[in-house]
Parts: C-alpha cells; structure tokens; sequence
C-alpha cells in the first residue's frame, strides 16, 4: 500500500520529466546527428558535421561575446546579490522572509512583459529620459536601448534573483557562534569575511555564478528587444537555427553543446569538493 501511494504521487512527477524534459532533449540530440536540406526539411542520415562546424571561427567569435556578457553580468550580479544576502541574514526571521518574497514577486510575472516593461522606462521617450530631461539634468535623451548597455541591463535585471537565492540560502546557514568567537578573539571584519564567510558560502556562490551565466547567454528575447538584434549571443544563435534558417540539426547540435558545457562545469566543480545543495529557498 505504501507503495502504491509513493507511486501515486511520485507518477505526475515522473511524467512531467519524462514527456516534458527527457523526452525531448533525446529528441534534439538525436536530431543533431542529423543534416538539413535546403527546404528546411530534415534528412535522417548520421552525421557529426554539426558537431564541427561548431568549432567554425564565426561560431566560436559568437561564443566568445557570449561568455564576455554572460560573466560581466554575473559578475555585476554578484557584487550586488552577496552584500544584499549578506544584508538580509542579518534581520529577524519574519524580515528575512518579506525581503525574499520581495525578490521572488517579480517571478509571477512573465519575463517578456517585465523586458516590454524596461522599454518603457529606457526607451528616448521613456520614463527615465524624461525625468532627467525635466531637471536639466541632460539636454539630449541618452541612448540606453538597443545597445550593449540596453542587454547588461535587461540580463542583470531578470538574473538577479537567481543569484541572490542561493548565496542566500549559504549565507543563512553560517554558524553565527563561530563569527562571534572570531570577534571575540580580535579578529577584523576583513578577515572574518575573507576567512570564514567568504569559504563558507563557496557553493552559494558557484550555484549562483552557473545559474545566472548559463541563462544570461541564451536570452535571446532580451538581446533582441533591449539590444537591438545588434549582438548575436548563442540563444539567438540557436533561436536562428530553428526559426530563420530552418536548420533543425544544427541549432539542435548548438543545444546539446550548451548543454554539455553546462554539465562540464557542474562536474568540474563536484570534484573540486563542492555542493550542490545551496540553489535557494528559505
């Protein structure tokens, strides 16, 4: 009986992973050992040619600006998420509780209404340009749209929370005895910082870095309505493959590889001696 019941409540998760995740990951990766033909249409004869034409100069010149956005606005992230953790460990429970909510209200909205939303705000006509244009603080309305600026904001905007939850959840669980004991025998808050927060939410902080990175560099929607369409990063590359240029096995390919990068660093970082336990809540 227990059985049966463990069943009954584990089987809506089981299928959503496996007609909603498994499923179609096999699927792409099946269809990246696949080739197109000039119509669009998928021709089943194995290849690895996708799998090459990756390394392509011209491909590997998009994953090279990817990276740079992808760990300038994780960086930016970071410097703003761990003092606001930081911050925000230090209050009473119940406060604690009403600034996380606060930092997870922004999720009950879609993040293609929250981008048409910076528009409104940084568009030459919007909301901040008029303000400084009103208090002569600017004589011209400043460019923050449809340029690299425009995609750091929108990126670090929409990101921010996936970094602030799980450092978070690692500042939250230092032992306060050991920092007071530091203190009490005269260490600087400097070196309690650099010797005993800092190493103790070392996994807070990877999680935080590859759940911020990895999206920041397939937004696609962000770069093309913030940025203009000015900047191709590998989401847009691969949202090309499938959508302008109709080659399914080789945005399928592009996928999977982005895929494999990701579960490279996780390992990576396994082995190092980290912790996969700190990727938020409260």
């Amino acid at each position: 009986m227990n059985k049966t019941l463990k069943f009954i409540f584990l089987a809506p998760v089981i299928i959503y992973a496996l007609v909603l995740i498994l499923f179609p990951i096999l699927y792409i990766l099946v269809l990246s050992f696949q080739t197109s033909d000039n119509y669009g249409g998928i021709i089943y004869a194995f290849t690895v040619y996708n799998y090459i034409r990756i390394f392509d100069p011209v491909y590997l010149k998009v994953f090279f600006s990817s990276a740079i956005i992808g760990l300038i606005v994780t960086f930016a992230c970071l410097l703003i998420a761990y003092p606001f953790s930081i911050f925000v460990s230090e209050k009473k429970p119940h406060i604690q509780k009403l600034l996380i909510t606060m930092v997870l209200i922004p999720f009950l909205t879609n993040s293609l209404i929250r981008t048409y939303g910076w528009i409104v705000l940084l568009r030459k006509e919007g909301i901040i340009n008029s303000i400084l244009t009103n208090l002569s603080l600017i004589d011209n309305p400043l460019s923050f749209m449809y340029n690299n600026l425009g995609i750091f904001i929108g990126l670090t905007y929409t990101l921010l929370p996936f970094m602030i939850l799980p450092i978070y959840n690692s500042v939250s669980k230092i032992d306060k005895k050991v920092i007071e004991a530091a203190q009490d025998l005269g260490a600087s808050p400097l070196n309690i910082f650099f010797k005993i927060i800092i190493p103790e939410t070392y996994s807070g902080i990877f999680n935080g870095c590859l759940m911020t990175f990895i999206p920041a560099i397939g937004m696609f929607f962000i770069v093309d309505l913030l940025g203009g369409g000015k900047m191709m990063l590998i989401g847009n590359l691969i949202k090309n493959q499938f959508l302008v240029s109709r080659n399914w096995p080789f945005g399928s390919a592009l996928a999977i590889f982005l895929i494999v990068v990701t579960l490279v660093l996780v390992k990576v970082y396994k082995k190092l001696g980290g912790k996969m336990d700190d990727l938020g809540g409260f």
